[in-house]
């Protein structure tokens, strides 16, 4: 399901209602936002900031310079995701840095919301950006907690710290001695999570953080619990002043209520979000990207960036030099797949596209295993097939359709689509005889 996708719906629902009445009256303008605050109730949002964001938007929204432009709709709009934006922070909130290193991050939260592996896709991110993180095993209480964060540490390439089931605030002290000493910039503790919150889990987070000089404080949160992920960061928050919040479980089912509600609830600012189960799916928080998307404008910077990390500029240069040859072979068509799973699949991407709420795409219209399906087809050619596909005659579709565990049937399907491919290329070429990868 794309990010938002009911909320979505019914916000374009209502504005395409103004924007076929041209001129608009204040009674119209008020009728909608009444709409408006509905769906937003019904993405879980909370009652008090739902209020607070109509009535915010309806006072600028039913100005005299509103309702007497050229096209008071589009003004409406662009108020709402202005109100969308400053309601989820002006920009985005990068991690602090410790003038003295280690930097020391300790995350926190509820069971179940993703904190551990959390830790090991901060990691990634932290690489990314030249750091070298330590992870610190620092969940003594569920069973298999610390050989998990292992785990996924390993995954993510990035040490793990732990001592067993000695008293956390010790193992922390210990750890970060540890960093300053082998030269890890940053530290990120994985402490002990609860089903519920209860005071031994407070005070035991209370006690890591006077032990150490924590630098951040990041909360994981559930998004798929809604307005509950809103009252665990507010209880978090009061308890422990946390400096920003990790929403998890964004691809899911979620009504988005959380994402909307915990800023303007906490004061504190969403600095991640968790998009997928891979180590990978983390992305920094865009208040103004999200308002984007919801509004179902698409999000084509965060499409940019992806397309950025999978395809390097010389590889670029080097399929639109073939795109312009037509020397474009089923080797660099598989590439081109490869890509688009490197940047998170059709799925994901069809969601960053302006107007995807309006396409209506349900979980499932966009078949992933299709391109498993094409790769392994593409992979059981010989270099010669893949480079002159016509010479893949009968006997030869047959023994390719054999090693890929598809039918003749695919195999000429795919044949089809990759000439079709091919003549959309030419088609596209011309001018300056430049043309753009596709992803």
């Amino acid at each position: 399901m794309a990010l938002f996708a009911s909320l979505s719906e019914r916000l374009n629902h209502i504005f395409s209602k103004l924007t076929k009445r041209g001129k608009l009256t204040e009674l119209e303008i008020r009728q909608a936002m009444r709409e408006v605050r509905i769906a937003l109730l019904e993405a879980d949002v909370n009652l008090k900031v739902a209020k607070n964001f109509i009535a915010e938007v309806s006072e600028k929204a039913v100005g005299q310079q509103v309702l007497e432009s050229l096209n008071p709709a589009q003004q409406v709009i662009k108020i709402v995701n202005d109100e969308l934006i400053a309601l989820m922070g002006s920009g985005n909130s990068k991690l602090e840095i410790s003038p003295k290193p280690p930097t020391v991050i300790m995350m926190c939260g509820l069971q179940g919301a993703g904190k551990t592996t959390m830790c090991a896709k901060l990691a990634v991110q932290l690489k990314k950006q030249g750091k070298k993180p330590l992870l610190v095993a620092c969940d003594i209480y569920r069973p298999a907690a610390i050989d998990q964060l292992k785990v996924v540490g390993a995954k993510a390439g990035a040490e793990v710290f732990e001592k067993g089931t000695q008293a956390p605030p010790k193992t922390a002290k210990q750890a970060v001695e540890y960093a300053r000493k082998m030269g890890f910039d940053t530290v990120v503790i994985d402490t002990a999570g609860r089903l519920h919150i209860d005071e031994k889990l407070m005070q035991e987070l209370e006690d890591i953080k006077k032990e150490v000089d924590v630098t951040e404080i990041l909360l994981t949160v559930d998004a798929m619990t809604g307005q509950d992920a809103v009252n665990v960061a507010e209880t978090f928050n009061s308890r422990l002043d946390v400096t920003g919040v990790i929403l998890t479980k964004l691809d899911g089912d979620t009504r988005g209520g959380a994402c909307l509600s915990i800023k303007a609830v906490t004061g504190k600012p969403i600095k991640f979000i968790g998009v997928g189960e891979k180590i990978t799916d983390l992305e920094p928080f865009y208040p103004d990207r999200m308002a984007s998307r919801i509004l179902g404008m698409g999000d084509v910077l965060s499409l940019i960036e992806k397309a950025q990390e999978a395809v390097t500029e010389q590889q670029a240069k080097e399929m639109e030099r073939k795109m312009r040859e037509n020397s474009f072979t089923l080797s660099d068509y598989l590439t081109q797949f490869e890509t688009l799973k490197k940047m998170g699949g059709a799925g994901a991407l069809v969601s960053m596209l302006p107007g995807a709420g309006k396409m209506k795409l349900k979980e499932g219209d966009i078949d992933e295993s299709k391109i498993e399906r094409v790769r392994a087809i593409i992979l059981s050619m010989t270099p010669k097939e893949r480079d002159n596909p016509q010479i893949v005659n009968y006997s030869r579709k047959r023994r390719i359709a054999l090693g890929s565990g598809t039918t003749i049937q695919d195999v000429n399907q795919l044949l089809r689509q990759f000439e079709q491919t091919k003549e959309l290329m030419k088609r596209f070429r011309g001018g300056k005889g430049k043309m753009k990868l596709p992803f």
